[in-house]
């Protein structure tokens, strides 16, 4: 058996450990009758390197696949990447234009697309590497990229069924553009904001009638230009005279109508209401309803075109600024007020979005959409947490058309041809040699990309190896979790419901389990721009993976963010360290020990298996309802408290260690085993190096391949866990009592314990260990009657029990004093309790064990409060 080094230290483990088990082909998903459990790993954009929500995803799903996988399932866990359409032509175009001050028209579409794909290759690589490092449990036999030829098989597949269903369309309609990234944006790529600026009042003459003016309150003057009407409320009586009356365009002097609407906010600005059809959503509407021409006064770049006559070449700010000096200038301008708006800007860029009308490709959303909302309503597809639901159905109720056609080069090309010969418009997933209407063959294929989210969209489809009905797809679809960020429910979680619903009749998945956002320990959104950002290989560089993949678990509460901490971290990397030196303190004295051999009659050793099979009962429960946090905490309180300061404690005094060798327990060395395999889907790289350290190991050669633990290991035993669960209430009560009054551990102590005598007799076999593991010279254990306080001494009271505690001598005490503080603080305790309780909706909307660990901190808070007031006469 190799020697266990006396510091753990990541650096020279987890790479080891991690070639170890792809080595042993762990991690692949094999091809039997086991039952399967799948995730697939929502794809990172190919955009550069893993943050710190990256690793928190990575980190909740390898749990679970971990989980599942030492359960006997047989568990998949698919990796891959994202094209990321817009965000990786960004990326490289900038890369581009820093280092060779060239754009992507310079290099043309082919060779511009190389470079695209020598960066993916490049960030592709560094991404996985950075998985790896994180302990992920993926199957690279079956890694996918939603570019790959078999995403891009389906991506066709799908579209020109959709096309040939008539649920895709082309159509000329107000869609979002992006000057910046110079392409269309769906609804979902449009991130709305409060922004300052300014509501201008600008006068429109009457025509025939110079002096007289209908002023218009616009927050965009610079779109006046492409104007094509004002309108006002029909109920208006301010602007009766003016129904049906043409007024003068300023600036342009071209005539426009006054048309009447019900839409006009009577008490907006001044009532009236300029419309410009092609450059805003509710104008477009007006437009349409009343005929009114549409005018489109931006080019792709944000600047005005020849519409604007004079103003042709001026960007959105500039032509703002020139139009309103104009405008003053001409007598035209009545005055100007502070205004915030929501404006709309591009989710990838920041830049301020611009309505335009276009000619794009569209999605009969609202079609596709109603399978996705019944299978949430029916409860297929259970979110997690259930809150999201709400914020589900009230987007999938109101979807709008999807616009899926972008202006870019980097991903999927629209596959629709146009005949030059007859305009015929035809789609096929296969390039087509001639019309399929006049045979002729003068084709072009559409220029534009799809939206990335619609391949994004197919990845439970295409990863499997749709659209045929291969193995994988049998066995693996649908998935058991899509574990994701609820900021992209819409963008891909929705999407994917739509899809797999319609192509498959089948729910993509069973569960979706949207997790927390990570932010800073202050609950400030992690930025470059605030110096905030946790880089995730920094900390697994400095404190080991485990240590974050702890924090992170422990953290992710349901609904709440992950405020992250150094602090966090630290305490965690001790839990990591904590586990490391109690192995080799069992190991160093038990590690000859070659069979089971667990002494039922010794109390303590029934009390930590009793607590070992709580500790299972609830990780399982916890996991299977994604309590992460609660998993951590419970496998954190049972290692640190129950078996670290507590059994080791018991077993490690003077001759009791001798007393186990010489009978070759084997209890420590099995409770020991249990705690690795039920931590290591949470500490995965520790665990290993451990495991391959103990002498018994009966089952697996692999912590990572070993059964996880659900049944008793033995049995429960309730008298010893009664027992040994009052001598640890003495213990830390005596402890604390040492410790607030820092009496050196070297320093004896005299302690009397006042207690009924069922009390005492539950404890009395254990009484040389509770003298022994509290520093007491002498422990007598008296009746209430027999309560007689030391000189020097100080006052703990646990439950019905009264503690005293007689200090060294040159230690001061003040018995009455303490047991009047203790007296308060447990009323005031109470009082908190009490009133969490008995607060509305606290009962039923709490988790059940939430509410039954107040109740019971309820009663024990009565019973000591009791105790207290007959000891101090208060």
């Amino acid at each position: 058996m190799k020697e266990l080094p006396p510091q753990y230290l990541p650096q020279d483990v987890e790479k080891r450990i991690y070639e170890q088990w792809m080595t042993a082909k762990i991690f692949e998903a094999s091809e039997t009758h086991k039952k399967s459990y799948t995730i697939l790993m929502p794809p990172p954009n190919v955009t550069g390197v893993l943050h710190i929500g990256h690793a928190l995803t990575c980190t909740l799903e390898d749990v679970l696949t971990r989980w599942k996988r030492m359960l006997g399932f047989n568990a998949l866990w698919l990796p891959g990447t994202d094209h990321a359409g817009i965000a990786t032509q960004m990326v490289v175009e900038r890369k581009l234009f820093s280092e060779e001050k060239k754009s992507r028209h310079d290099l043309g579409r082919e060779e511009f697309l190389k470079r695209v794909w020598q960066w993916k290759e490049e960030s592709q690589t560094t991404i996985h590497s950075q998985i790896k490092m994180l302990g992920s449990s993926v199957d690279w036999t079956r890694l996918r990229f939603t570019l790959d030829d078999q995403a891009s098989r389906a991506v066709r597949e799908c579209f020109v069924r959709l096309f040939h269903e008539n649920l895709i369309y082309r159509d000329e309609a107000m869609i979002s553009w992006c000057p910046r990234c110079r392409t269309a944006l769906s609804d979902l790529e449009v991130k709305f904001g409060e922004r300052k600026g300014k509501l201008w009042h600008i006068r429109y003459a009457l025509k025939g009638d110079a002096k007289k003016f209908l002023v218009v309150a616009t927050t965009r003057p610079e779109t006046l230009l492409g104007d094509t009407a004002v309108a006002v409320h029909p109920d208006d009586k301010r602007y009766k005279e003016f129904h049906g009356k043409t007024v003068v365009l300023p600036l342009m002097g071209r005539e426009i109508p006054v048309i009447c609407d019900e839409y006009v906010d009577k008490e907006f600005g001044t009532g009236a209401l300029k419309i410009t059809p092609g450059h805003d959503p509710n104008d477009y509407a007006i437009g349409k309803k009343h005929k009114l021409p549409i005018l489109t006064l931006f080019d792709d770049g944000a600047r005005i075109n020849e519409v604007g006559g004079i103003y042709k070449g001026l960007s959105r700010e500039k032509g703002r600024d020139t139009i309103v000096e104009d405008l003053k200038k001409a007598g035209l301008f009545e005055k100007e007020q502070d205004h915030s708006s929501n404006v709309g800007a591009c989710d990838r860029c920041q830049t301020v979005v611009e309505p335009r009308v276009s000619r794009q490709w569209f999605v009969k959303a609202e079609v596709l959409a109603a399978p996705a909302i019944k299978a949430v309503e029916d409860k297929r597809i259970r979110i997690v947490p259930e809150e999201w639901e709400k914020t589900y159905f009230n987007w999938m109720r109101n979807i709008r058309p999807w616009c899926i056609s972008r202006q870019l080069w980097w991903g999927h090309r629209i596959p629709v041809w146009y005949c030059g010969s007859c305009s015929h418009v035809m789609s096929a997933t296969e390039t087509p040699k001639a019309c399929d209407k006049c045979r002729g063959t003068a084709l072009t294929q559409d220029e534009d990309v799809l939206d990335t989210w619609f391949s994004s969209g197919l990845w439970p489809l295409s990863t499997l190896g749709w659209p045929d009905e291969t193995e994988d797809l049998k066995r693996f679809y649908p998935s058991d979790v899509m574990e994701t960020g609820f900021d992209i429910l819409f963008f891909w979680v929705a999407r994917m419901v739509m899809l797999g619903m319609h192509f498959k009749k089948e729910i993509p998945f069973h569960t979706v389990y949207l997790h927390p956002m990570v932010r800073d320990e202050f609950g400030q959104k992690m930025s470059k721009t605030k110096g905030n950002v946790k880089d995730p290989l920094e900390i697994i560089h400095t404190k080991g993976a485990d240590a974050l993949r702890f924090t992170l678990c422990a953290m992710a509460v349901h609904g709440r963010d992950v405020l992250l901490s150094d602090a966090r971290i630290e305490g965690y990397r001790n839990f990591v360290n904590k586990l490391w030196n109690a192995t080799r303190f069992v190991i160093m004295h038990f590690g000859d020990v070659t069979r089971s051999n667990v002494r039922l009659t010794d109390p303590v050793n029934g009390w930590i298996l009793t607590r070992l099979n709580e500790t299972k009962r609830e990780m399982n429960a916890q996991l299977e309802q994604f309590r992460f946090d609660e998993a951590a905490t419970t496998l954190y309180h049972f290692v640190w408290n129950d078996y670290c300061d507590y059994f080791i404690e018991f077993i490690k005094r003077k001759g009791e260690i001798d007393s186990r060798k010489g009978l070759k327990d084997s209890t420590a060395l099995e409770v020991l085993e249990e705690i690795l395999r039920l931590a290591h889907p949470i500490i995965p790289f520790v665990t290993e190096e451990l495991w391959s350290h103990l002498p018994l190991k009966s089952d697996a050669k692999c912590v990572a391949v070993a059964q996880y633990p659900v049944k008793p290991l033995i049995g429960d035993f309730p008298e010893a866990q009664a027992q040994v669960g009052k001598m640890i209430e003495v213990m830390n009560a005596v402890r604390r009592v040492r410790g607030e009054n820092n009496v050196a551990n070297n320093q004896t102590v005299e302690v009397r314990v006042f207690a009924e005598e069922k009390v005492k007799a539950v404890f009395r076999p254990l009484m040389d260990c509770l003298a022994d593991v509290t520093g007491a010279s002498r422990l007598t254990l008296l009746d209430p009657s027999e309560e007689l306080a030391f000189a020097n001494e100080k006052l703990a009271v646990v439950g019905s029990m009264n503690i005293r505690v007689a200090l060294p001598q040159g230690v001061g005490g003040d018995a009455a004093g303490d047991a009047l503080r203790e007296l308060q603080e447990a009323r005031a305790a109470l009082k908190k309790v009490t009133e969490l309780l008995g607060r509305a909706g606290f009962a039923d909307k709490a988790p059940a064990a939430v509410v039954l660990k107040e109740r019971e901190k309820e009663q024990m808070l009565r019973v000591r409060i009791e105790q207290l007031e007959k000891t101090t006469g208060k």
